[in-house]
């Protein structure tokens, strides 16, 4: 089964009608999510409010990147000591 990508909106609308008191099935039901899905999300993203979310996620991108950053540099670094090292 393909993985549904769904907004921020669609995460927190979910966990705030959960709050209110429909049933985690019910809502499950509703999105095409596994019950799983649904408690892993609340276990993320509880008390979260949309914009909190969004600036999670643009860390967590910013985060990788600069995690790829650091293992490019280390790679050419890596390949220079080789190099300095052979011509010694």
């Amino acid at each position: 089964m393909p993985k549904k990508g769904h907004t921020e909106e669609q995460i927190i609308a979910a966990l705030r009608q959960y709050e209110s008191g429909e049933k985690a099935a019910d809502i499950c039901r509703k999105l095409a999510i596994s019950q799983a899905t649904f408690y892993l999300w609340k276990k993320q993203y509880a008390g979260l409010g949309v914009q909190e979310l969004r600036e999670l996620r643009q860390l967590r991108k910013e985060n990788g990147r600069l995690k790829r950053l650091v293992a490019d540099l280390s790679l050419d670094r890596q390949i220079l000591q080789e190099i300095v090292s052979k011509k010694l």
